[in-house]
């Protein structure tokens, strides 16, 4: 399932950028922070995610809050059924990250949607992210294994 989100459904209001394309008929895309169900967020990455196992309220609150961040909504609903956030200047770089799409909604096309939307509101050059087992969707976006490795660092803290 194509998304189809057009460019010209993007506009930038400030640090956080407002971005509204429509899903499908049953999902929503949006970068209005007030769509994003924070508890929900924290359950999720907190108690389901391999990346993010018991990361604290108050950690994926500064997280949301430092970044800007996406969701997915059930427009039957009105519920939340998945999210990303990016860290980026908007310009240049941009680290994807937190992505997750409720298991009840996996296998409709929501992840597919959320990244599409992702990319099209972030208009950074040179995109990074870490995936274990999501490689064919990044892959349909332009994401790539690093090709020159040695000139990349990390530093875990």
């Amino acid at each position: 399932m194509r998304w189809g989100l057009p460019k010209h459904a993007v506009t930038d209001n400030g640090a956080r950028g407002e971005y509204r394309g429509a899903v499908d008929a049953a999902y929503r895309f949006s970068a209005d922070l007030s769509d994003i169900d924070r508890e929900r967020v924290h359950r999720w990455l907190s108690e389901d995610a391999y990346w993010a196992l018991g990361r604290s309220r108050e950690t994926q609150d500064a997280a949301i809050d430092g970044s800007r961040s996406f969701g997915v909504i059930d427009t039957r609903t009105g519920e939340q059924v998945a999210f990303a956030r990016v860290v980026t200047d908007g310009v240049t770089f941009a680290w994807l990250c937190d992505v997750y799409v409720d298991p009840a909604h996996r296998g409709a096309g929501v992840g597919v949607g959320l990244i599409e939307g992702v990319v099209a509101a972030v208009g950074a050059r040179r995109w990074v992210l870490r995936t274990s087992d999501a490689h064919a969707l990044y892959e349909k976006f332009g994401f790539e294994g690093i090709t020159d490795p040695d000139r990349w660092m990390a530093r875990q803290g």
